[in-house]
């Protein structure tokens, strides 16, 4: 999306770094050198002239999140400077770029006599603001690079039509560009949305050339090969990872993807994609992620009352939602994890009602010296149902959120056997046994982040959708205030669900601050929240009621939409663009003010 009123800001900045008397400076960065860091002091104004920077944010206990691209004709640094402040992220050459530099004193010297100057930077800057965020483009540029014999033209020209049946346009360049000169690229990036380069496997000069010119490279493999010695990638680049992104293509013959792991120990991407070779709904899907139009969806813990997520992925799914990543903390990663295999509506729910309603899954009832469960039950439940997949083999995206007692961090789980993460997951302090993975103790994602969605929006542009069921209330205070005796709680085979205990332990583990609520909520592009009356948190034998509950509140926000869900985010872009807000209602609703 472009900056709001691009022209007058370029033309004002184009003006005051060519006045002579403004000591502005030229300086060059080779593609992977840093102009600036977070914690430098931000004493100058930088304008990119040619090229493309890439900006980074690091989060304590996360991974170092690529927010996006600064072009030509964009400053950058501007809102520190001018506030005095530090650089809050890195900033870093995508490419070879050529960078314009103004020290803070001479800026403010000359915008006292040249005002227009700093109105069409505060304009930028009140845009940055709203959308909370550096302000950086999105990527648009993109490379596919085989690292496979057969060629990987069809896959990409497929792509490249969803991209323009997206409305978008979009042109694919190969090698016969290899001679052309650097006015020529930058011609085809600036007239056309999205720039796709290919360089099959024999074109190693152009390969590299591609990955030198790209704001995001894919790399391209076959699922049942291994991978190159030295495959192509971004090299020189901090957190080269971050630029570089894997596609395993399979044959249709092939049910599930496999050998993932492998190629991930090699190439070690940001993120993977798995295919099926000549399939235009995969293609489809990689041309949602390159636009910015592919769907999250978020589901939060909540114990036996996150049923409701069940109720909102069938009416999501009726309303012709097509989900891209999934990924959730508790119950809601055992429920994400359904849809990210593959499951239809009807599987996901004989699945659940088999390991959760029908099985009792916390009735192994131990003497509480870990905790008041055994898990076992729950351990074989997941082994059912799960099997030995490895979360890097699922055919969509997932994530599941454990808390590490050990470092006091999140734990994000993209790989690794799925139902040992679940089982990481759901692990709800003194209800169960905790789960030790490489020496780390760890326990229900939801005790730290129950509502996980800043998670996805580090893999996603597209929009989010959020399913929270966090301050829902769910303990029973009657069977509190008058406990039953010992005799009757087991005469009445109340016992099955454990104590009341377990009540006070699930939903303690699942309050969230209300801080952290609103951060994880303010990430979602449409947020469905659920209220199911009558289901205590632990009672698992109350699922048609929970379910529905979920169903009708997204029947209902789905209703007061307008426009389809992947244009979400670059509605409230546009809006924000045009010099208007997205107001967001509590209920979740988005609306132009």
């Amino acid at each position: 999306m472009a900056l709001a009123r691009t022209d007058t800001l370029e033309a004002a900045l184009a003006q005051l770094f060519e006045d002579r008397d403004t000591a502005a400076s030229w300086f060059a960065l080779t593609g992977g050198e840093r102009l600036f860091q977070a914690g430098d002091a931000a004493d100058t104004l930088y304008l990119v002239r040619s090229g493309r920077l890439g900006v980074f944010r690091h989060e304590e206990g996360l991974p170092p999140q690529f927010l996006g691209v600064v072009k030509p004709g964009e400053p950058v640094g501007e809102m520190a400077m001018i506030a005095g402040l530090a650089h809050s992220a890195n900033v870093v050459a995508l490419r070879d770029s050529e960078i314009l530099a103004l020290p803070r004193e001479a800026f403010l010297d000359a915008v006292r006599t040249r005002p227009d100057v700093m109105i069409e930077l505060s304009r930028l800057m009140l845009r940055r603001a709203r959308e909370t965020t550096t302000g950086a483009a999105e990527p648009s540029v993109f490379g596919f690079t085989s690292a496979r014999t057969r060629p990987i033209r069809p896959f990409v020209d497929r792509i490249a039509a969803a991209v323009r049946a997206l409305g978008f346009t979009c042109q694919v360049v190969d090698h016969t560009a290899l001679t052309s000169l650097s006015e020529w690229f930058s011609r085809v990036e600036d007239s056309h949305d999205f720039v796709l380069y290919i360089a099959e496997q024999d074109q190693p000069s152009w390969a590299a050339l591609c990955a030198r010119q790209v704001d995001r490279l894919f790399i391209v493999g076959d699922s049942l090969t291994v991978p190159p010695p030295v495959a192509p990638g971004r090299r020189g680049l901090p957190d080269v990872h971050q630029f570089t992104d894997l596609i395993l293509l399979r044959d249709a013959r092939m049910t599930r993807p496999a050998n993932t792991s492998i190629w991930l120990d090699t190439l070690d991407p940001g993120r993977w994609f798995h295919a099926i070779d000549g399939n235009a709904d995969d293609a489809a899907r990689i041309a949602r992620v390159l636009t910015g139009t592919a769907v999250g969806l978020v589901l939060s813990g909540g114990g036996a009352r996150a049923y409701a997520h069940i109720g909102a992925i069938r009416a999501l799914r009726e309303a012709g939602v097509t989900f891209d990543f999934l990924g959730g903390a508790s119950m809601g990663a055992v429920i994400a994890a359904g849809p990210a295999l593959g499951w239809s509506d009807e599987d996901l729910e004989a699945r659940i009602r088999k390991a959760f309603v029908t099985s009792d899954p916390l009735s192994d009832i131990a003497v509480p010296i870990i905790a008041m469960t055994r898990a076992g039950k729950v351990a074989r439940l997941l082994e059912q149902a799960y099997g030995d997949v490895d979360i890097a083999d699922l055919p969509l995206p997932f994530f599941a959120v454990s808390s590490n007692l050990t470092t006091g961090r999140i734990e994000i789980h993209r790989r690794g056997l799925l139902r040992r993460a679940i089982r990481a997951s759901i692990s709800i302090p003194g209800v169960m046994p905790p789960v030790v993975m490489d020496g780390a103790v760890l326990v229900d994602g939801a005790v730290i982040k129950n509502f996980p969605t800043d998670v996805m929006r580090m893999q996603n542009a597209g929009p989010t959708i959020g399913v929270d069921m966090s301050q829902s209330r769910g303990v029973d205070a009657r069977a509190l205030e008058n406990p039953p005796s010992w005799w009757r709680w087991i005469l009445s085979g109340a016992w099955r669900g454990g104590p009341p205990i377990v009540s006070i332990l699930m939903r303690s583990a699942t309050i969230t601050s209300d801080a952290e609520l609103t951060r994880s909520r303010a990430d979602t592009d449409l947020l469905i929240r659920p209220e199911p009356t009558g289901a205590d948190i632990r009672d698992w034998k109350i699922y048609d009621p929970v379910v529905a509950a979920g169903y009708k509140a997204t029947v209902q926000m789905l209703a007061k939409l307008e426009g389809p869900i992947g244009m979400l985010r670059k509605r409230r872009a546009a809006a924000m663009a045009a010099g208007g807000t997205m107001a967001v209602a509590e209920d979740g609703t988005a609306s132009q003010a």
